[in-house]
């Protein structure tokens, strides 16, 4: 049985971020989280702590970007590996604020590197995206397909990627595992933690389910004449629990090499925007109207992952197919028809802003 260590969680609120936070709980860990809530809500790591019970460790609602803050995060608790989800992550918004992008993605990922190095932390779990792939020429994306992003966004993940591998090149005995998806979708089981985008959702199913709720009228599909078997879209979409599970599997695996390593998260079947729609309505019975409208800039007709590397290596495997994804981000939609609410923080982990030196 492995003991327990202490894992510092950057965006631990996030969507992604929090259901992990939640897996790692389960599972022995204590955290450490750092969330500057640009697109969450603090309330929701009291969600996490009545979900696993517990929350052993602490919170600082921070920039990951602000070096002196994080530095003394790190000066306050000792941190034996680092999972990384602290990002702008939509494709459309990156295509109008390029800069932005790479000042957060690639400027919070040197700002962690800088204070792993200084506080002699070497293990590294980095949350990635099968979008660095880009327009690939054939499917299923495997590890070694060339990188083509074509997106602001895609193109910071794969620069954080290079430098992470350039970053392990000059420091013996950093690890790094680069965990490449796309299209993480669904909710926590119980309902109390699913996707809760501020503004209007950037991504398919929190519109889809806030269309079937009622705050939105319609769905726009950007475009329906692409090279796929419906003139949609195709991606490879993967259960937030799957996702989750997969984090903490990487703890596990992080050690077992030296330097940068690269692997596909997947379930290697890709599903079309129309696809998703049909199987949203299925799952929460009311209608979801679409219109289509013009392709969105920097998007590509098909992304497919090749996830044969994970299950290899670590034998893991995602479990949920695509009614379980709609199904529970519809039962999230149904308990939180306005996302999170903002009298849900009485009691959730006080978040300490600035931290100062040593306990």
């Amino acid at each position: 049985m492995r003991s327990p260590s202490t894992v510092l969680v950057t965006g631990g609120a996030g969507f992604i971020g929090s259901h992990t936070c939640v897996e790692l709980l389960d599972h022995g860990y204590e955290l450490i989280v750092i969330d500057d809530h640009s697109n969450s809500a603090p309330s929701v790591l009291d969600r996490v702590r009545r979900i696993a019970g517990r929350f052993t460790g602490a919170v600082y609602e921070l920039d990951v970007r602000d070096r002196n803050a994080l530095s003394a995060v790190f000066d306050r608790h000792t941190i034996d590996a680092v999972i990384h989800f602290a990002a702008r992550k939509a494709v459309g918004e990156s295509m109008r604020m390029p800069a932005a992008y790479y000042d957060t993605n690639v400027g919070g990922t040197t700002a962690l590197v800088h204070a792993m190095r200084e506080h002699g932390v070497s293990r590294l779990v980095f949350s990635s995206s099968c979008s660095l792939y880009g327009d690939a020429a054939a499917m299923p994306l495997t590890e070694r397909s060339p990188a083509r992003p074509t997106n602001p966004y895609a193109a910071s993940k794969w620069i954080c990627e290079r430098i992470l591998a350039d970053v392990c090149r000059l420091t013996p005995g950093l690890r790094v595992l680069s965990l490449r998806y796309f299209n993480p979708v669904g909710a926590h089981p119980s309902g109390l933690l699913g996707e809760d985008p501020h503004g209007r959702p950037a991504n398919l199913m929190p519109c889809l389910a806030q269309v079937a709720i009622g705050r939105l009228d319609r769905v726009d599909v950007y475009g329906d004449d692409y090279d796929t078997a419906d003139g949609t879209a195709v991606r490879d979409y993967l259960h937030v629990m799957d996702v989750a599970e997969a984090h903490r599997v990487a703890l596990d695996h992080v050690g077992d090499g030296t330097g940068f390593r690269a692997y596909n998260l997947g379930t290697g079947e890709g599903s079309s925007v129309l696809q998703v729609i049909e199987a949203f309505r299925a799952a929460s019975g009311r209608p979801v109207p679409y219109r289509v409208v013009g392709r969105r800039p920097g998007d590509v007709p098909a992304l497919v992952a090749d996830a044969t590397a994970v299950a290899r290596d670590w034998g893991w495997r995602p479990t949920r197919d695509l009614a379980a994804m709609c199904r529970d981000a519809w039962r999230f939609q149904q308990l939180n028809p306005y996302g999170y609410p903002p009298d849900d923080q009485n009691d959730h982990p006080r978040p300490a802003r600035h931290p100062q030196g040593k306990e």
